[in-house]
């Protein structure tokens, strides 16, 4: 099927796009996998389009002050590819999963969280990281934090002519791991239920913090406060986990969708699985069971040598 007619306009700076969206309204549009889908199904019909494809800076993923700021332009095959030891195993992990090869390498990370499809992997991989997102407008750049930022079905908090430009999230200590679980759309790949956990363990095992969030669900992206109200102070057991997950029912209220795919119902049993998933697997990474095993090989190391010294 073929898209409604068009306007075109190509921007060589962040300036010249809000301008150019200040002047003619419409959308922008970088690799397009989000956009020219809904158009093509006559769901969309901007009339202009403003292509930001092409400006600099607004690629590539930069680490500063324990912080990774990744670049709207970033395409998810970059963000899988990170090879930084403290970049969130959770966003590489979803960015590994979404779609195929094409998608993944045309696809970027601003296009995906601006469309905010609520069945999306990076909304909810970014509300449960804590990150923030940095904008360009009219009135200048401003940021918003993920918890803001994801308002409603297909619907962000970015202003009119504004443009995403960065979105930034937290370096990852040896102490905390993340992960991502999703019941994929056998068709399209999309979660009918996903679910991001990053937990925060210390030397005994025991959580001392944890962000948990879930998509596919509502009609956001939603954070799930009563998982890590949940399991914080207790350590990570099979039981506290699975005990923990069951929380996820008290978050999603009464507003959980259904489709063709996957009623309403099998989603909300489904969730607590996932974030099951995702909080025994972040809290692997965390790497506080070798941690365990080395304090324990330590010890046992000093005892035979104390031994040792006695029998000489």
């Amino acid at each position: 099927m073929y898209p409604p007619k068009f306007e075109y306009y190509r921007a060589s700076s962040v300036d010249e796009a809000v301008t150019l969206m200040g002047q003619h309204g419409g959308k922008f549009i970088a690799g397009g996998h989000s956009l020219l889908p809904v158009m093509k199904m006559r769901l969309a019909d901007p009339g202009v389009l403003i292509d930001i494809g092409r400006i600099d800076g607004l690629r590539g993923i930069t680490k500063e002050d324990g912080r990774f700021k990744i670049g709207a332009l970033t395409t998810h095959a970059t963000v899988a590819a990170a090879d930084d030891r403290q970049f969130p195993q959770a966003l590489k992990h979803a960015a590994s999963m979404i779609g195929d090869p094409q998608v993944r390498n045309r696809g970027t990370v601003g296009g995906n969280v601006a469309h905010a499809d609520p069945s999306s992997d990076l909304p909810t991989v970014f509300l449960a990281l804590g990150a923030t997102f940095h904008t360009a407008g009219a009135n200048g750049p401003r940021t918003v934090h993920a918890a803001n930022f994801f308002t409603g079905l297909f619907e962000t908090a970015l202003g009119e002519h504004e443009v995403l430009t960065a979105v930034e999230v937290p370096a990852e200590a040896v102490e905390t791991g993340s992960a991502y679980a999703k019941l994929f759309n056998p068709a399209s790949r999309y979660a009918m239920v996903g679910a991001c956990a990053s937990v925060t363990v210390n030397v005994m095992g025991e959580c001392t913090v944890c962000s948990v969030a879930v998509g596919g669900l509502t009609s956001k992206a939603t954070a799930a406060p009563s998982v890590g109200a949940a399991l914080v102070g207790k350590r990570l057991t099979e039981k506290n986990i699975t005990a923990a997950a069951q929380a996820i029912l008290n978050d999603l209220g009464d507003d959980v969708m259904g489709d063709i795919h996957a009623s309403a119902a099998y989603r909300r049993q489904m969730a607590p699985v996932f974030v099951g998933r995702a909080l025994t697997l972040a809290s692997h990474r965390a790497g506080w069971v070798a941690r365990l095993e080395k304090n324990v090989k330590d010890v046992a190391a000093d005892v035979l040598e104390e031994i040792e010294r006695r029998l000489k």
